[in-house]
């Protein structure tokens, strides 16, 4: 197994989670740190042994070839209005690539986007002999890969919900533990759920659920979010999901409360209007004073330091079918760190432990040559080979899941 060479491209909290990771990876001799903030590039560059670093401005695909020169593969931890650039430089030379969410930089309607990979850019990289894989992160990605598992339960599939509750909330304000560019968007748009075989569009906040699991003090209601789960899982629903018809992303916590009214109120909107003679989007007034999310170790302690409201949260798999003639649910729950104990193994975020890091899991699937396909596949499309190394990689973090199969 040779040795790769990785460009990290975009050092935030992600970016720079799972460049920490790789350079412990013996399977990496070099990484590439690469950002238009070169004192971000700087300051993770001087805590690694493997890493150099250089600065990319993302909005020009020449600056990411120069930057991807001789690399095996490109990891993508940038926002997702520059998806199309990278794509076209990892074809240009000749690499494999991976990210963490679907975008809409490829075309406005983000399902069409999403298809535009599947179909236009899988044969330019299944044509030059190389991998990408989209949506790496801990939803879409962790969430995908434990999705699959629960399939091996099942004789077929009927209803899929993919169930986030973001339980870490702090004394301070700080709503949102990942860009809060990423999650305002996510959060000011129309959900899209797959229901009777067929994808739609469901109001934001709305068709909630009411769940109790085990671990929960009381029980939390979860509503319809804009994630990339249900478009994926509606493509791919014959081949890997055993034929289901139905999959939703059901979200709860401190985002969702602090987003809610906001978006009632019409503060998310993207439409300009004037207000006593200034012209602005009410979205960017408010993301303008909604706080970034921390990535250095020093203010993640200060967080921790001042105190937190709660620390916990879930991420569950609901999968509803048949297994041997009879009606079973496979519920599946993945065990991570929480908030203190991601800073005490790893200086991290728990946001930061699942995404960044489950990203890395991926990119450790690439270092390992776990890989056989060519062209472009998302997270949900792994096989039950593939599950299995990413879930015996993520138990050396302690993340594992936790698996019950029952009669209804």
């Amino acid at each position: 197994m040779a040795l790769k060479k990785i460009l990290v491209l975009g050092v935030g909290a992600q970016g720079s989670a799972a460049a920490r990771r790789l350079d412990e990876d013996p399977g990496v001799a070099e990484i590439v740190c690469a950002d238009y903030d070169k004192k971000a590039v700087d300051n993770l560059v001087n805590d690694l042994k493997k890493a150099k670093g250089t600065q990319v401005d993302a909005h020009s695909k020449d600056s990411i070839v120069a930057a991807a020169q001789g690399v095996d593969l490109i990891l993508n931890a940038l926002p997702l209005e520059c998806t199309k650039n990278v794509l076209d430089a990892a074809l240009e030379v000749k690499a494999n690539y991976q990210d963490y969410a679907a975008t809409t930089a490829l075309h406005e309607d983000w399902v069409e986007s999403i298809r535009i990979q599947y179909n236009e850019y899988g044969p330019k990289f299944e044509a030059i002999g190389r991998t990408a894989i989209v949506g790496t992160g801990s939803a879409p990605g962790l969430i995908c890969a434990a999705t699959r598992d629960a399939m091996r339960y099942l004789d077929t599939c009927d209803t899929i919900y993919n169930i986030v509750w973001e339980g870490v909330e702090a004394k301070r304000f700080q709503p949102f533990w990942w860009s809060p560019v990423t999650a305002l968007h996510d959060m000011s748009e129309e959900a899209y759920a797959f229901i009777d075989g067929k994808l739609v569009r469901t109001p934001a906040f709305d068709l909630p659920i009411k769940r109790q699991y085990d671990y929960m003090d009381e029980e939390i209601t979860f509503v319809e979010h804009c994630h990339d789960e249900p478009i994926h899982y509606s493509f791919n629903a014959e081949k890997f999901f055993k034929g289901a018809k139905n999959a939703y992303f059901k979200y709860a916590g401190a985002g969702v409360d602090f987003s809610k009214p906001l978006y009632r109120a019409g503060l998310l909107s993207h439409n300009t209007e004037t207000i006593k003679g200034v012209e602005i989007a009410p979205f960017d007034v408010v993301l303008a004073h909604v706080p970034p999310a921390p990535k250095f170790k020093e203010e993640i302690k200060e967080i921790i330091d001042e105190g937190l409201v709660s620390d916990s949260g879930c991420m569950v798999i609901e999968a509803y079918g048949k297994k041997d003639g009879k009606d079973v649910l496979v519920e599946t729950h993945v065990n991570a760190p929480g908030l203190v104990e991601s800073y005490e193994k790893s200086g991290i975020t728990a946001e930061m432990y699942l995404t960044g890091q489950g990203g890395y899991l991926f990119t450790k699937l690439f270092v390992n040559d776990k890989f056989d396909q060519t062209g472009l596949i998302s997270s949900d499309m792994l096989t039950f080979e593939q599950v299995d190394a990413y879930f015996e990689y993520a138990a050396e973090l302690d993340i594992t899941l936790d698996t019950k199969v029952k009669e209804l």
